[in-house]
């Protein structure tokens, strides 16, 4: 299960950026359009078969870009002791592998890391995995977070208290 749909995809960063960085490099690039019914599952039948096969291979490229974005934030979230993979997909795990995703699929971008937005989008991410991590960061209301160690020891409300427990002594 990845932790974000192609329509979320299509949503942000778009058809447009998609098309661009998952394109065939020695070949042509697809149309925008052609990308956008991909993702969305839509009809492709004006578009000749070549094109359609290489709308295919750029989706296999974004799909490989998602799932070891899922991979990363697997491993973090494993060694913060969550179940995996986590169902319901919060909202900020979405958040955080659309970032690793675009980082991996701009590979090749050239440009200044200080003010890259892909870049600072990337190392957000992992930095709030690594809280997360950490336990300075929680998914939401309702992690379900596995316990490894002894953990604290719970209080169970009832009728009986501890005093009329200790008269069967």
């Amino acid at each position: 299960m990845a932790y974000i749909t192609h329509q979320q995809l299509l949503d942000r960063p778009g058809s447009r950026e998609l098309a661009e960085v998952a394109s065939n490099e020695d070949g042509d690039m697809v149309p925008y359009e052609l990308m956008a019914l991909t993702l969305s599952g839509g009809d492709r039948s004006a578009f000749n078969a070549e094109q359609i096969a290489n709308a295919d291979a750029a989706l296999a490229r974004i799909d490989d870009a998602v799932a070891d974005a899922d991979g990363v934030i697997d491993g973090y979230l494993r060694k913060a002791g969550y179940t995996l993979p986590l169902d319901p997909v919060p909202r900020l795990v979405v958040v955080w592998c659309r970032a690793i995703a675009r980082y991996y699929l701009h590979k090749n971008r050239r440009s200044l890391e200080s003010d890259d937005i892909i870049v600072r989008d990337y190392k957000d991410a992992l930095r709030l995995l690594e809280q997360t991590v950490s336990g300075k960061l929680s998914l939401g209301a309702d992690d379900d977070v596995v316990e490894t160690g002894a953990g604290m020891p719970q209080v169970i409300t009832g009728s009986r208290r501890m005093r009329d427990a200790l008269r069967d002594f």
